[in-house]
């Protein structure tokens, strides 16, 4: 899917969220830059949440419990590890809440998952690239 400018990523963004239920998680992937904050910014917009999104870097997980379903949003990228992740606490912060997971690899990987919906973001020109794979779940929802 190409993505050529900030309105296709905030569209997309919304179509993901048009989508999302309690345990789904959306893994995002791609080099420094691609995008992966940008999209994470417009699926929480999406859902309605009017404030900062700051980028989860260095806190690692930031939390957005007001919305309807509630989401965390997660950057592994600072994970030297997979088995971080259990010190972290992310299956409390996870219980009842959409997982948005920036650097997926970094923590192991959701793909086994059923509600995981795998994107890859690259460069493609002066735009973006999404590369969308699904688990089971994710085909039957988002055509």
């Amino acid at each position: 899917m190409n993505l050529p400018d900030l309105s296709a990523m905030e569209q997309f963004g919304a179509r993901i969220a048009g989508h999302l239920k309690a345990g789904d998680v959306i893994a995002l992937s791609g080099g420094l830059g691609t995008g992966k904050t940008t999209l994470a910014r417009a699926i929480l917009r999406a859902l309605g949440h009017e404030g900062e999104v700051p980028s989860p870097t260095f806190t690692i997980i930031e939390s957005y419990d007001h919305l309807d379903p509630p989401v965390v949003h997660a950057d592994f990228y600072r994970l030297e590890d997979p088995s971080e992740v259990e010190q972290l606490g992310l299956d409390d912060y996870r219980d009842g809440a959409v997982l948005i997971a920036e650097w997926p690899d970094h923590a192991g990987g959701f793909a086994v998952e059923p509600g995981c919906l795998q994107i890859t973001l690259e460069i493609a020109g002066n735009g973006r690239k999404a590369i969308v794979e699904g688990g089971k779940d994710w085909l039957e929802r988002l055509p």
